[in-house]
């Protein structure tokens, strides 16, 4: 997530060794994601691309079920080399610092809150796969990306989750709104992760300021004076304050993903444990790309058009806890059930986000952290 989350989100990976909730896009630091190694016999590398070598440069949550890439390999004579500089946030930093002699060929997880700025910063090389999913990852293309620099492969809902049995056991009935978070019954219950220092904390940031406008600062100031707590990353929030993430957390309303409540369906249960509040989502869209000057643009084409593909797309929803993009594969059975998206998410305008972003974490800072 991913940003990714998250994961991002993000867990991905992780979720494989732990039944617990689910992250998608992936975080602006190291501490919001758990440690995800890519699921690829190559290893990471620097930019020093062969014709026969591709090298991929994504974050910290990428993962893929064993022997994907190497099918990739076997069908193309390509091997594909994975590097991951950290996080999302540090991901399109990495981007932009060496563009003029970038980490590899192809980016995967650039998703739509960091999108513009590696746009501006031309990190990317126009590229318009032909693969069967190009035309569904057009229906999410970003607002602005005229030269179609970026191609969607996932997608997911960042949205308040909580925990049933907390709220069966104290009998207190579900918040349902970002509003009735404001309500003093549930005071000290609210955990979120940082927005400096995390995707998607900041995509929880932009929430707030699509549903409340110009009155976003003065409700962060009502969640602060209703018990708020701000934790440094997802994987914080998530495993260590929230009752319902495995770790007897005391707080049972957490920022995580529509993805995660089907992964607490505890063994030989029938419902997941946890619940999305689809009423509080906000979209995270995540891109590949060829990046600008590769040594090996070819090949990064080549693989872009591989994650649009079937056994790629089929293989996401397991592996890196979001929604593909194409429409031809089937969704695990639990996510039909237990993690619907939602139907009318919030969102933020990318050219918005590109000119506010500063502004916006800098007031975050100084009304919730002083």
């Amino acid at each position: 997530m991913a940003s990714t989350l998250a994961h991002r989100r993000t867990l991905r990976a992780a979720l494989s060794l732990v039944p617990i909730a689910a992250l998608a896009a992936c975080s602006l630091t190291s501490t919001d994601d758990p440690a995800a190694p890519p699921s690829t016999s190559a290893s990471a590398g620097a930019s020093s691309s062969t014709p026969g070598t591709v090298t991929l440069v994504t974050h910290d949550s990428f993962a893929l079920a064993d022997g994907l890439l190497e099918d990739f390999t076997a069908s193309t004579g390509i091997t594909v080399e994975v590097v991951q500089p950290g996080d999302a946030g540090t991901l399109v930093n990495q981007l932009v610092l060496t563009k003029d002699a970038p980490l590899g060929d192809a980016v995967f997880g650039i998703d739509n809150a960091f999108a513009s700025r590696a746009l501006d910063e031309g990190v990317l090389a126009p590229y318009t796969s032909a693969a069967p999913a190009a035309g569904d990852a057009a229906t999410h293309a970003l607002p602005g990306d005229d030269e179609g620099a970026l191609t969607a492969v996932d997608y997911g809902d960042v949205c308040l989750n909580v925990d049933h049995a907390w709220f069966d056991e104290h009998d207190v009935p579900e918040p349902e709104t970002l509003d009735d978070l404001l309500d003093p019954q549930y005071e000290d219950l609210l955990v979120v992760p940082n927005p400096v220092t995390s995707s998607p904390g900041f995509a929880f940031l932009l929430t707030t300021v699509a549903a409340s406008s110009d009155g976003w600062q003065d409700y962060w100031q009502g969640l602060v004076d209703n018990g708020l707590k701000v934790a440094d990353g997802w994987s914080d929030a998530y495993f260590t304050d929230f009752s319902g993430g495995g770790g007897d957390g005391p707080r049972p309303i957490v920022l995580s993903y529509a993805s995660s409540p089907p992964s607490t369906v505890p063994e030989g249960g029938t419902e997941p444990t946890t619940g999305a509040l689809l009423g509080t989502c906000f979209r995270q869209v995540e891109y590949a790309g060829v990046l600008a000057n590769a040594q090996n643009p070819s090949g990064a084409q080549q693989l872009i058009d591989f994650l649009l593909s079937d056994a790629v797309q089929a293989d996401i929803p397991g592996s890196m806890y979001m929604y593909p993009v194409s429409t031809a594969v089937e969704l695990p059975q639990e996510w039909q059930q237990w993690a619907p998206l939602a139907e009318q998410p919030f969102e933020v305008a990318p050219d918005e986000i590109a000119a506010e972003r500063d502004t916006w974490l800098e007031q975050w800072s100084d009304t919730v952290i002083g």
